[in-house]
């Protein structure tokens, strides 16, 4: 029942209790890291001229067209990546800067550090 509840509002999948944990600190806290990355990202906007309005739902249009192209699609994300980014284009550009910045990593690191929170917390 709980199952075909929550269907109705997003994906539910089952996990080993072992896993418990770690699924809050990825998905349960990830939802606040991805809105921080989609603020960050109209905040870029912002600072090159668009207008907040449109920069927030730029924001959240262009986090919605991912998160649908990799639902739908089935690919890993480094395949989508590669196909949307030109060679010597605006996109590998900017991935290099985040590549740079170490993005990925202080994504991995705040996955852990909610993990191992929850963990303490029991």
């Amino acid at each position: 029942m709980f199952k075909s509840l929550m269907d109705g509002v997003g994906v539910c999948e089952e996990v080993p209790e072992a896993l418990i944990n770690s699924a809050t600190g990825m998905v349960g806290s990830g939802t606040a890291f991805v809105l921080l990355m989609m603020q960050s990202l109209a905040d870029g906007g912002l600072k090159m001229g668009i207008p907040r309005h449109l920069a927030n739902s730029f924001a959240a249009q262009t986090f919605l067209g991912a998160s649908k192209m990799a639902m739908e699609s089935g690919k890993h994300p480094a395949i989508l990546q590669e196909e949307v980014a030109s060679p010597g284009g605006t996109t590998i550009h900017g991935l290099h800067e985040l590549e740079k910045s170490g993005l990925r990593g202080i994504v991995m690191n705040a996955v852990e550090a909610a993990v191992a929170r929850a963990n303490r917390l029991g």
